[in-house]
């Protein structure tokens, strides 16, 4: 058995913010308060720092099968273990897609011989594979492009969706835009003259966002599935999930991104095609609305999104650059850089990013520090400044939309099941997180909330 002593660090636990000294045996944390004189194998003088739970990111797209020149399973690790990102939740539209109980297997064994954290895998749906999405287990829930997606993966047919929302029982979650707002949005727009990177948020306007999600959300509701809007985008969105009440609030949850917290139509013309992405980016407003809707508790998580392309990809002319961003590694200095800016409280970004994402998802013994559960932590230096740069970027994309962006609050340690996996600025790349166990029995985020 191996120990490890983390001593005098400021804990962020579920019940406050306080000083302990954590011990965590193994790859559980055994003792939170561990009393004076308790030896371990290796002692950490965290005096100074905080200690997080670690991040869980329900969000990313690491591009592996089939699109390894972007970003695969390893390096995307090694990027989330750099911003104190312990575990993600990878989506389904890889080459070949995430569309059947042997993909997704497939895809789990090959993250066990490659992923630095932990790892577990959406299962995507298409008009014709409920048998697959009945049957499938190992997997925190079902994946459908109502929109943005091409091929299989694109489900629009209001039948398909009926049936999927009525005949499967795992959580589902969604992209939702509106594809006939949005091509009619294009055409009417080329008809008009060569298309323009500003064009890209009047194609996938606010009506594509609201109708999208105000469908999804009446399947949901008639069906009585728990159901999770991804990347919320637009402040009528945000309403919608503010009004929502009764049994459909109990069974629905969604989440922001950090290029729609951080970004706007107002930076295309300085980031170009860098914050060109699915949803679309809107306005200041709509900004402000996002955060308005974390802070009232109308969006329970922030994830990325991490959808990396390569820069020679991105500087294609527009509508030929493709959309999507990497963030792992600096979505969380970025949210603590906030706490220091006073904009929320660092409790509540533990609970946007650790703890929500994991009761929302079912997720065994990860999103808080307490006894018994996996020592899935991260250490880190609210007052270290650093600048976010292309050329130290860990994706493999190697490159940021922050880019010459100066953050105050880093991660300075992350461990993962109890062993260290990145250390001021070094990996420890040989070494391999797990496969997430999911248990929807639990009942999703509003039933295990307290």
């Amino acid at each position: 058995m191996s120990s490890t002593l983390i001593r005098q660090a400021t804990c962020v636990l579920p019940d406050g913010i306080g000083t302990a000294d954590v011990l965590v045996a193994d790859d559980k944390i055994v003792r939170v308060d561990a009393p004076v004189g308790t030896r371990a194998d290796h002692v950490v003088d965290a005096r100074g720092l905080h200690l997080l739970p670690g991040v869980v990111d329900d969000q990313v797209h690491f591009r592996e099968p089939g699109l390894e020149h972007k970003e695969d399973l390893h390096t995307g690790s090694l990027a989330c273990a750099k911003g104190g990102v312990t575990t993600y939740l990878e989506m389904p539209n890889t080459q070949p897609a995430t569309t059947s109980v042997e993909a997704l297997h497939a895809k789990l064994a090959l993250a066990r011989s490659k992923s630095v954290v932990n790892y577990g895998f959406f299962v995507g749906a298409t008009g014709d594979n409920l048998a697959e999405l009945r049957k499938a287990r190992r997997t925190p829930g079902i994946k459908i492009f109502i929109g943005s997606s091409t091929g299989d993966l694109l489900v629009d047919d209001q039948t398909a969706l009926e049936r999927i929302f009525a005949e499967t029982r795992l959580p589902i979650c969604a992209h939702c835009e509106d594809e006939a707002t949005v091509r009619a949005n294009r055409a009417r727009l080329e008809s008009q003259g060569p298309l323009v990177l500003a064009d890209h948020s009047r194609i996938r306007d606010h009506e594509a966002a609201r109708i999208s999600t105000a469908r999804a959300l009446d399947l949901a509701e008639r069906h009585d599935h728990r159901f999770h809007v991804l990347h919320v985008s637009t402040r009528q969105e945000v309403r919608m999930l503010s009004a929502l009440r009764g049994r459909q609030r109990q069974r629905i949850t969604a989440e922001a991104c950090p290029h729609h917290l951080f970004f706007s139509v107002d930076d295309y013309e300085r980031l170009g095609s860098r914050v060109q992405m699915n949803p679309s980016v809107k306005t200041a407003r709509d900004v402000e609305a996002l955060w308005e809707g974390l802070q009232e508790g109308a969006l329970q998580v922030i994830a990325t999104d991490h959808a990396p392309h390569t820069l020679q990809e991105k500087a294609s002319p527009y509508p030929g650059s493709p959309s999507g961003v990497p963030a792992v590694e600096n979505s969380l200095p970025l949210l603590l850089d906030q706490v220091n800016r006073g904009r929320c409280t660092l409790a509540q970004v533990v609970h946007w990013m650790c703890d929500a994402p994991a009761r929302v998802w079912d997720i065994v013994g990860k999103g808080r520090i307490v006894e018994g559960w996996d020592a899935d932590l991260v250490l880190v230096d609210l007052q270290k400044e650093a600048t976010v740069l292309d050329d130290e970027q860990a994706t493999k994309s190697r490159w940021s939309p922050w880019h010459g962006t100066t953050l105050r609050g880093w991660p300075v340690r992350t461990w993962v099941m109890g062993r260290t996996v990145f250390k001021d600025g070094v990996w420890n790349a040989g070494e391999r997180g797990r496969e997430v166990l999911f248990d929807h029995r639990l009942g999703g985020y509003w039933a295990t909330r307290g």
